[in-house]
C-alpha cells in the first residue's frame, strides 16, 4: 500500500461491531500463500497502530469505548503506573489476536481453538465482574467507575465479542480479501453480499486493478 493509503485506514471504523474494529487496528495482515482451504488462521500482521498504551486509548475514544474524561483520567494513572499500563498493552494483544482467529474460523467454518476460547473466557471474566445495573434512565448495564483501572478500555471490546460470538449476527461476520488487508466486518447489507472493507479503499483499488489489467497491452 502507498503511504497516502496507509494514512487513510488509520482512523476508519468499519467493522460494525466495537470488537471486530478492534481486531482491524492494524495496517492488514497477510496470509499464507497456497494454502487454499487448509486451516490456517496464524496470519502475519502488517503494521501494528496500537503501538503504545496512549495510543491504544485514543482508540477507545475513537470508536466510542471510552469517554474523553475517561482517557484523561487513565492518562494520568497511567503516567504512575507506567508498568501496569505495559501489562495492559501486552494484553491487548493477546485479546485482539485470539479475536481474529475466532472470527476468523467463523468465517472459514471451523472450529475456534480452545486455548483462544479461554483467552476471551479468562477476560471476560473480568469485564463481567466490572459490570452493573443502573438506572439511565431504563435499566440496564454499565461500567464501574473506578478511574484507576488501566483495562478499562479493553472491558468494552471483550462484552462486545460475547454479545456478537453469541448472536444471530454472527453468520454475517465476513474478512476483506484486499491485498494486506484482511480486516473483519459485519454485512449489514440486505443482499449480503457485502465482499469489502470498504469501497472506497480495497474495492475501489481491485476496480482500479482491473480496469489496468484489461486495458494491460500483454493482456
Amino acid at each position: 500500500m502507498t503511504d497516502e493509503i496507509i494514512e487513510a485506514r488509520i482512523g476508519k471504523q468499519v467493522g460494525g461491531r466495537l470488537c471486530l474494529d478492534f481486531t482491524n487496528t492494524v495496517r492488514g495482515r497477510i496470509g499464507h500463500p497456497g494454502s487454499g482451504r487448509t486451516r490456517d488462521n496464524a496470519d502475519r500482521v502488517v503494521g501494528e497502530r496500537l503501538i503504545s498504551y496512549e495510543a491504544l486509548l485514543r482508540w477507545g475514544a475513537n470508536s466510542g469505548a471510552l469517554t474523553e474524561g475517561e482517557v484523561d483520567a487513565l492518562e494520568r494513572v497511567a503516567s504512575e503506573k507506567p508498568g501496569e499500563a505495559v501489562a495492559v498493552l501486552e494484553r491487548r494483544l493477546a485479546i485482539r489476536e485470539a479475536l481474529y482467529r475466532v472470527f476468523k474460523a467463523v468465517v472459514e467454518g471451523w472450529t475456534p481453538e480452545t486455548e483462544d476460547l479461554e483467552v476471551l473466557n479468562a477476560e471476560l471474566r473480568v469485564a463481567r465482574a466490572r459490570e452493573r445495573l443502573a438506572s439511565t434512565p431504563q435499566l440496564g448495564w454499565e461500567w464501574d467507575a473506578s478511574p484507576t483501572a488501566l483495562d478499562r478500555v479493553l472491558w468494552p471490546v471483550v462484552r462486545s465479542a460475547a454479545e456478537l460470538l453469541t448472536g444471530p449476527d454472527l453468520e454475517r461476520v465476513g474478512q476483506c480479501p484486499g491485498t494486506e488487508c484482511g480486516w473483519l466486518f459485519l454485512d449489514a447489507s440486505r443482499s449480503r453480499r457485502r465482499r469489502w472493507c470498504d469501497m472506497a479503499d480495497c474495492g475501489n483499488r481491485a476496480k482500479v486493478h482491473r480496469f489496468r489489467r484489461r486495458h494491460s497491452p500483454t493482456g
